[in-house]
């Protein structure tokens, strides 16, 4: 009690009332994304129970196609000609060897297969249902979603779970490293005695972890982004796993700037170095037919004692300074 009377304690961070809610809602449509994954994995099982290799033609067992496919079997079909999407990349004899057995499939796999597509209605209503409730929630801040949705590997998605997570502003933290190190995406510091035992990242908010973790493995895979070229640096001297914390420690520090600052996100690497050179080019090409070329060669610049031939640049991008030759006299 004394020390906190001489505020020696550091307190938690305790968000108010209105940001608990977001983290409320935020929290349980991670909860009906997770349950909607699990139900795919069972009905997966469910199908190889009953000898339909339904996954070996499909890419998602929960797409469009694939869904046609399940709510047919669902109802009683039996020819697996009459199951096959057009637009499966199959021949006849695959489809056969992978929705034969629904010939002589038992009434109660298509019970529980019915029973698990209800469920999975239900989740995706409820998803929908949540996305509505969290927009609406998020009115006021829109602009702070969109800032943080520009960011290589987020999304909107994403950039209203991170809102909910640290605030709109993240007010609390008064630096990037401060929020880094609340997040837990920053190296570690097990020292006795003059000796760091272990850099193993300190445990922080895991749902920030897990938010940054996917966003950077995301930002990794993003063509011409400097997130890309982080990691292929990174790679071969860290490892994947530490090359992706080290872009999410990157991310998390340019979160609190694009927050707190409220800064956008200008990309960086060789895709934005594209778009500026793009349109440096559209502007050189709206510019005067003599003001294109790169410098220009005046008259009135020959000395005749030295025989000195002056360029002078003409773009505003090549004005660094006047280049000479000197011409040998006859």
């Amino acid at each position: 009690m004394k020390r906190l009377v001489a505020r020696e304690l550091t307190l938690s961070f305790v968000p108010d009332a209105e940001q608990r809610l977001w983290r409320t809602v935020t929290r349980k449509k991670y909860q009906l994304r997770c349950d909607r994954v699990r139900l795919q994995n069972q009905v997966e099982a469910l199908l190889e129970e009953a000898h339909i290799k339904l996954s070996s033609l499909v890419t998602d067992l929960l797409g469009l196609s694939a869904r046609r496919m399940l709510k047919a079997l669902a109802n009683g079909e039996t020819n697996p000609a009459a199951l096959a999407d057009g637009r499966l990349r199959a021949t006849p004899a695959q489809l056969v060897d992978a929705l034969g057995a629904c010939t002589e499939l038992n009434p109660v796999y298509r019970r529980l297969l019915k029973l698990a597509l209800e469920e999975l209605q239900l989740i995706e209503q409820q998803m929908t249902q949540l996305d509505q409730e969290m927009a609406s929630l998020l009115i006021q801040h829109q602009d702070a979603v969109q800032r943080l949705a520009e960011v290589p590997g987020l999304g909107v998605d994403s950039a209203q779970q991170i809102i909910a997570e640290v605030g709109p502003r993240a007010a609390t933290f008064p630096c990037g490293k401060c929020l880094s190190s609340w997040v837990g995406a920053c190296p570690g510091d097990d020292e006795s005695a003059g000796v760091n035992y272990s850099h193993r990242s300190p445990k922080g908010n895991r749902h920030m972890r897990r938010l940054l973790n996917q966003a950077a493995n995301a930002a990794a895979r993003t063509k011409g982004s400097i997130f890309e070229v982080v990691y292929r640096r990174s790679v071969p001297r860290l490892g994947h796993n530490q090359a992706i914390g080290a872009i999410a420690h990157r991310q998390c520090r340019l979160i609190w700037l694009i927050l707190h600052q409220g800064v956008r996100y200008e990309e960086r690497g060789p895709s934005g170095q594209q778009a500026i050179k793009a349109k440096a080019h559209c502007e050189n090409d709206s510019a005067a037919p003599e003001s294109r070329l790169s410098h220009r060669i005046t008259q009135s610049s020959i000395h005749p004692s030295t025989s000195t031939m002056i360029f002078e640049p003409v773009c505003s991008a090549f004005r660094l300074g006047r280049a000479s030759i000197s011409l040998p006299t006859a």
